[in-house]
């Protein structure tokens, strides 16, 4: 690529965000760009340079970067297809002021100015494929920019950002007007408003940046992100996560208009937990119950039968949250048919994509007598991108041994969405989750639902006080409650979790509840 041609296009199709989402939710994975994805890397460069769809990097140029700072490239891949990639250096802030062009930042074709040693990443190109936009793909690619700054010690990523509607404002507002106008969200532009709402902030303004982008008005703002980690001990490289934020949703019970009504409420929660940058969202066990209101002149085995048609959808609808909003889903519950027998199932929606089952093991009389219900089968863990999880609803918790195996499988977060009517049937659950976080030395979330329920039968009133129960030991809250909601109030409940204390835990804790067990005189199993 001619770097002096290459002008307007560098950033004018990154940060257009449109609603041309695919049908289906795909499988998304983020990696560090190869050279071998070169092919595919141009089909997407090309679609993505609308405007001068004949200018690309080279794979000579690409080959460079890739060799020169591999940790730096990133690419999404969804079907197979690069959707979306991300391109960047370090360089030494030292050595430029603030008033450089592209072309002096970047070094030429040889990306001179990369340097190991350097203080800040520096960004040089992002794009999404047309076909892509709407997923939220460059809040990953930014995302992933900041956890490389922050591994690699760096002070911060930096980057010079067109502001391409600038032109049709230029003869009414100076540029510092038109920054200030679209900070107040007075004025949309594509690029900087997409920057400022990924936390990056304008640093300074400067003439001539891109020569020719008449779109701009050759003007560029220089926007960074401050790494406040920074410090001068270099930090390890790909270092594991440690530290989880989870999100646990404390649902109200009400009447929805109809399905659409419902779904935009689960939204509301996704989108509202997600903006906390959060790793998982829980949502309560049969939290969709108000859809079973249309059935409720049918006996209650069919009016659940009639609940379980909205299963389907639901699902298709959490996936799609989890890729759109880059947050781990676990779906509460739903009821299920499954052959000829009716399950309380959820879902685990990953924000790669994919997805697993889990079922409700121990069905509670009620259940059974008023709806039929059969007890699952699957038992397991379930691998995700913050370490292994567990997920027992409602009932399943009162039952030790299902968390104990859950512990012995690597398990650190137990997820218990449940639903209780009254105060001592939520006493259980919470009592024996308390129990399940000491004995196994792991951390317990749990959600439920609370208000009333009018016109659906077996579903009238709700006691909930959604929590984060933990160990008890010095390291942990005495109490061994991490955090709380308030009881029988709709809210959303927010915490962070340190896995690393666990680690402690097992090896230095004042009693160490799995390593002591006496297995000369008892054994647990899990069939087969």
């Amino acid at each position: 690529m001619n770097i002096r041609d290459f002008q307007t296009n560098i950033f004018y199709s990154i940060f257009a965000e449109i609603n041309n989402v695919v049908n289906e939710t795909p499988k998304i994975e983020l990696r560090n760009l190869k050279l071998k994805d070169y092919q595919e890397l141009k089909v997407s460069m090309i679609k993505s340079y609308q405007k001068m769809p004949e200018e690309y990097w080279s794979k000579d140029e690409i080959r460079n970067l890739v060799n020169k700072f591999p940790e730096g490239q990133f690419c999404i891949i969804i079907d197979n297809k690069i959707a979306g990639c991300a391109l960047s250096i370090i360089i030494d802030s030292k050595k430029f002021d603030e008033d450089h062009t592209y072309d002096e930042i970047i070094g030429g074709e040889n990306f001179s100015t990369h340097t190991n040693n350097g203080d800040v990443l520096y960004g040089i190109d992002v794009f999404i494929h047309p076909d892509y936009r709407g997923m939220r793909l460059g809040r990953r690619l930014y995302e992933a920019r900041k956890e490389l700054c922050e591994q690699l010690n760096l002070k911060s990523i930096a980057f010079g950002g067109r502001i391409p509607n600038y032109g049709a404002y230029s003869e009414e507002l100076t540029p510092k007007k038109y920054i200030e106008k679209v900070k107040l969200q007075e004025i949309h532009d594509p690029v900087l408003s997409f920057q400022l709402s990924n936390d990056f902030h304008v640093k300074k303004v400067i003439k001539g940046y891109l020569p020719g982008d008449a779109e701009s008005k050759e003007y560029a703002v220089l926007m960074e992100w401050n790494n406040i980690y920074y410090t001068k001990t270099t930090k390890l490289i790909d270092t594991p996560k440690t530290v989880v934020r989870l999100g646990l949703v404390q649902w109200q019970m009400r009447l929805f208009k109809d399905y659409d009504a419902l779904v935009s409420q689960i939204e509301f929660f996704v989108d509202a937990v997600s903006d906390y940058q959060s790793d998982f969202i829980l949502f309560p066990e049969l939290f969709n119950a108000p859809l079973m209101a249309e059935f409720n002149e049918l006996t209650e085995p069919e009016a659940i039968r009639g609940l379980s048609t909205y299963t389907e959808r639901l699902l298709e609808t959490f996936q799609e949250f989890a890729v759109n909003y880059n947050i781990n889903i676990i779906t509460g519950s739903m009821p299920m048919v499954i052959g000829e027998h009716m399950y309380n199932v959820g879902f685990l929606c990953r924000r790669d994509g994919s997805y697993e089952r889990y079922e409700k093991l121990h069905i509670t009389p009620a259940e059974e007598s008023a709806w039929g219900m059969k007890g699952g089968s699957k038992l397991q863990t379930f691998d995700t991108d913050c370490g292994k999880i567990g997920v027992l609803i409602c009932y399943d918790i009162e039952f030790p041994e299902v968390g104990r195996i859950l512990a012995e499988e690597g398990m650190n977060i137990l997820f218990v969405p449940f639903m209780t009517d009254t105060q001592n049937g939520y006493s259980r659950v919470k009592i024996c989750a308390q129990a399940r976080a000491v004995e196994n030395e792991c951390y317990v979330a749990i959600a439920g639902s609370v208000g009333n329920l009018p016109k659906v039968n077996n579903m009238d009133i709700q006691y909930a006080q959604s929590a984060v129960l933990t160990p008890s030991d010095f390291a942990f809250p005495v109490n061994g409650i991490k955090a709380e909601a308030t009881p029988n109030t709709e809210s959303t409940l927010l915490v962070d979790v340190d896995l690393d204390l666990l680690k402690e835990l097992h090896a230095f804790g004042s009693v160490r509840n799995m390593k002591d067990r006496r297995k000369d005189l008892y054994s647990l199993k899990k069939k087969k």
